[in-house]
């Protein structure tokens, strides 16, 4: 595809927009509210979020998590601790994320500090999952070079063999963004988008607009 044509696309936004007096003064009931509408109108991988960290020097780098819990505490993921991103947590840890739901023209942003889970809670979830997806957990090395697909397979295999599905890796659990920003942007006509941010400030939290 040629620069010019990706220069020409764009999509008119034209549903109801965000208002003042509709965002209220709790960001998280209204994200936990968006949320429940975005399931409700059917979009595929509704939890998908888009996670950025940063090394100690400030290189930054970004992927595609999914959303796994969001409550007054704050977003919840879970991933390898010596992936990437964990690494980079465990010198920088703090990480903004963003979830983009097009079809309902919404985006939600959270910025904060970064926090394991409890190990009680990651063994709570690990335990939920399917069991291929307890022993890719348990098998993978994530982010590590491999020398091909055969070694991922063999160790798959190895790991199912040893019952890894039954406990949670030492080295894979959650974690959690404890926000101290979140922006809801909605979409509008003319591109003058709707932007509400709120901050926290001590036990609650601020509310302004920001220009689209």
């Amino acid at each position: 595809m040629a620069d010019d044509e990706l220069a020409r696309m764009r999509t008119e936004y034209a549903r109801s927009g965000l208002a003042d007096e509709d965002a209220g003064d709790d960001p998280i009931a209204l994200a936990q509210m968006w949320l429940a509408e975005v399931v409700a109108a059917g979009v595929h991988e509704p939890n998908a979020m888009a996670v950025a960290t940063a090394t100690a020097d400030a290189a930054p780098s970004v992927r595609i998590v999914l959303l796994k819990g969001l409550d007054e505490h704050g977003a919840v993921f879970f991933t390898n601790y010596e992936s990437r991103k964990g690494r980079e947590l465990a010198e920088n840890p703090r990480a903004a994320a963003a979830l983009l739901w097009h079809p309902l023209q919404r985006q939600v942003r959270i910025e904060g500090p970064v926090e394991r889970l409890d190990p009680t809670e990651s063994d709570a979830y690990f335990l939920a999952r399917p069991e291929g997806a307890r022993i890719s957990a348990a098998s993978s090395p994530q982010s590590q070079v491999v020398t091909g697909r055969d070694e991922l397979e063999r160790r798959w295999a190895e790991a199912e063999a040893a019952g890894a599905a039954e406990r949670r890796p030492d080295g894979w659990g959650g974690y959690r963004i404890v926000p101290e920003v979140i922006e809801f942007w909605h979409g509008r006509e003319n591109r003058l988008h709707d932007r509400i941010r709120f901050t926290r400030s001590g036990d609650g939290w601020e509310r302004d607009r920001l220009a689209p």
